[in-house]
C-alpha cells in the first residue's frame, strides 16, 4: 500500500492511478482529453494520497503559472510603489493569482535585471511600473514572451494604464496662476534615482506649458533641482536666495513637498502666508498636513493595470488596451494668494 507519511507528488498520484504525470495534471483540471473513468481513478488516487495540486502542476495542464509580476524602480516602501503593490495584490488575490515583485533600486540592479531577465518563464504577464526605459530595455522586455502592461507610461503598441503627467502639472500650475501668482518655481528630484525620472520630466513639461501660456518667457521659468527627497532645506535656501524669489512652488511629488513644508517651519515661515506650496500625488499624509496637490489615483491606476494583465494572461483581447486615468487639483491650506508688499 502507498505510504502517506510524506508530501505526495504528482508522480505518486500517477503511479497509484497507473497513468502518466501529464494525464494526472489534465484530469485534475477537468480536461476533456481525459475520459471520465480515468479522471475518477486519478481523483481517487489523489484523495488517498492527500495530494494538493500546486500552481506549478497547474501550469503543466493550462500553460499558465498563475502568477503576475510587477517591476518597480526604487524603494518598496515609497508611497507610489507601496500603493501600486498593495492594489495589484488586492486585485490578483480574488482571482487566485500570485504576485511576484521585481525591484530595481539602482543602476547595477537595473543592468542585472535586463541582462538576466529573471521574469522569463516565471510569470504569465508583467506590469512595468513608472520609470523611464531605454529603447533597448523595451526591446529586451519584449523577448520575455509574456504580455506586458505599462503603468504610468505609454509605449506604442503595448497595453498601458497611465495618468497624463503633463496635463496634471499644467492644471496644478494653472491653479496657482489663478490665485494670482506669476513668479512660480518648479521643484524636481533628480539625484535619488537617476534614470527613473519618467514622470518628473513630464511634469516639468507641464509646468513650462502653463507658464508659457500665461506669457512667462522660458528664461523666467524657475526650475529647482533637489538632490533627493530630504533636500527641503537646500531647496528653500536656493529659492529664498533668488534675486526675484517665487511666491509659489509646484513640486513634482508630495514626498518632496512635505520635506519643503517642514523646512519652511524650521525657517520660521508659513505656507501660504510666505510661500504657497503645491505637491503632486495626493500622498496619504497630504490631507493630514493640509498640503495642496495634484491628486493621481494610484490605487485605481494599479487596479486597472492588474485587470489588464489578468485578461492578457488568460489570452483575452482587451476592449481598451490603453487607459488614461484623470488627475485633479486639490487646493488645501498650503496655497493662497501671493504675499502683499515686499518680502
Amino acid at each position: 500500500m502507498p505510504t502517506t507519511d510524506h508530501h505526495a507528488s504528482m508522480a505518486d498520484v500517477a503511479r497509484l492511478a497507473g497513468v502518466s504525470v501529464a494525464t494526472v495534471s489534465r484530469a485534475l483540471h477537468g480536461s476533456p482529453l481525459v475520459s471520465a473513468e480515468t479522471t475518477a481513478r486519478v481523483l481517487a488516487a489523489a484523495e488517498e494520497l492527500s495530494f494538493a495540486i500546486s500552481r506549478v502542476a497547474s501550469g503543466l495542464a493550462s500553460g499558465r503559472l498563475g502568477r503576475i509580476g510587477v517591476l518597480v524602480g526604487g524603494p518598496l516602501q515609497s508611497w507610489f510603489n507601496g500603493t501600486v503593490i498593495d492594489a495589484v495584490y488586492s486585485r490578483l488575490t480574488p482571482a487566485d493569482v500570485e504576485l511576484t515583485i521585481f525591484r530595481i533600486a539602482d543602476r547595477a540592479e537595473r543592468d542585472r535585471f535586463f541582462t538576466r531577465l529573471p521574469a522569463r518563464r516565471n510569470v504569465d504577464a508583467l506590469i512595468v511600473a513608472s520609470f523611464a526605459l531605454t529603447a533597448a530595455e523595451r526591446t529586451r522586455l519584449q523577448t520575455l514572451g509574456v504580455p506586458l502592461v505599462y503603468l504610468n507610461q505609454q509605449v506604442v503598441g503595448v497595453p498601458s494604464v497611465a495618468i497624463d503627467d503633463v496635463a496634471g502639472a499644467r492644471d496644478g500650475v494653472s491653479a496657482l496662476l489663478g490665485l494670482g501668482h506669476r513668479r512660480i518655481g518648479f521643484v524636481r528630484s533628480v539625484g535619488r534615482r537617476p534614470g527613473f525620472r519618467y514622470s518628473a520630466d513630464r511634469r516639468v513639461e507641464g509646468f513650462r506649458s502653463a507658464m508659457t501660456e500665461a506669457g512667462v518667457p522660458e528664461s523666467d521659468q524657475l526650475v529647482v533641482d533637489a538632490r533627493d527627497l530630504d533636500a527641503g532645506d537646500e531647496v528653500l535656501a536656493t529659492v529664498l536666495a533668488d534675486p526675484d524669489p517665487p511666491t509659489a512652488l509646484a513640486v513634482d511629488s508630495d514626498e518632496l513637498a512635505i520635506g519643503i513644508l517642514a523646512a519652511l517651519v524650521r525657517a520660521g515661515l508659513r505656507a501660504p502666508d510666505d510661500l504657497s506650496l503645491l505637491g503632486f500625488d495626493d500622498h496619504a499624509m497630504a490631507e493630514r498636513l493640509g498640503l495642496s496637490t495634484v491628486a493621481q489615483p494610484a490605487e485605481r491606476t494599479a487596479t486597472e493595470a492588474a485587470s489588464l494583465a489578468l485578461a492578457l494572461a488568460a489570452g483575452e483581447v482587451p476592449d481598451h488596451p490603453t487607459v488614461l486615468v484623470p488627475t485633479r487639483v486639490v487646493l488645501r491650506r498650503t496655497t493662497g494668494a501671493p504675499p502683499r508688499g515686499p518680502r
